[in-house]
């Protein structure tokens, strides 16, 4: 790891005091979590497995679905 110096406006500093305490996570660990969430892309975390039927209809087909049967 790396140290490195953040600034946070006074209520941000509370609220991260705040949810290191009711988490029991230090505030450092909370920080790298959220950097982790937001700007580190995970393949891991993205969408599985969302539709694992047959393909009956194809993006370009996609509007026809919704013609009167």
């Amino acid at each position: 790891m790396v140290k490195t110096q953040v600034y946070f406006q006074p209520e941000e500093l509370r609220a991260l005091h705040r949810a290191a305490k009711r988490t029991g996570k230090s505030v450092a660990q909370l920080v790298r979590e959220a950097v982790r969430r937001s700007c580190v892309p995970s393949d891991a975390e993205a969408p599985v497995g969302l539709w694992d039927g047959e393909v009956r209809v194809t993006s370009v087909d996609h509007d026809s679905i919704y013609d009167a049967p």
